[in-house]
């Protein structure tokens, strides 16, 4: 891909942003939560892994050689089933209560796809002898 540097730039910045944003709204106790704030800590604080790992795409996203983009594609993986499992995480059911799952849950696991499109679809020069 032609701009897949610069569209893996912007959606890393993305997934950094939206660890602000809402994910769940629990009615039960009148609470949002996000990427650094659950109830008592109870579903750990994923924003900061998702801040960590975008980090380190982005540096392999720029970094020209063939071990980076293996590395890319393995952290954007790593990236991809961990918003799986915290979207399983946050929007799980609890003592017959179901969270309103917000636009921040969904806008993270549409961008976690695309980073591992990303990482599948370098833009990279190959060498011929």
């Amino acid at each position: 891909m032609k701009y897949s540097k610069w569209v893996g730039l912007a959606t890393y910045a993305l997934i950094v942003i939206v660890c602000f944003l809402p994910w769940t709204y629990h009615a039960d106790i009148n609470k949002y939560f996000n990427g650094f704030f659950s109830q008592n800590d109870v579903y750990g604080k994923p924003g900061k892994f998702f801040i960590i790992f975008s980090s380190v795409c982005v540096i392999m996203l720029f970094v020209n050689k063939l071990w980076a983009k293996f590395t890319h594609i393995f952290f954007a993986g790593i990236i991809l089933a961990y918003a799986l499992k915290t979207y399983h995480l946050f929007t799980s059911s609890y003592n017959a209560y179901s969270p309103e799952k917000l636009f921040g849950i969904y806008a993270l696991l549409i961008l976690s796809f695309v980073s591992f499109l990303v990482a599948l679809f370098p833009d990279m020069k190959l060498k011929r002898d």
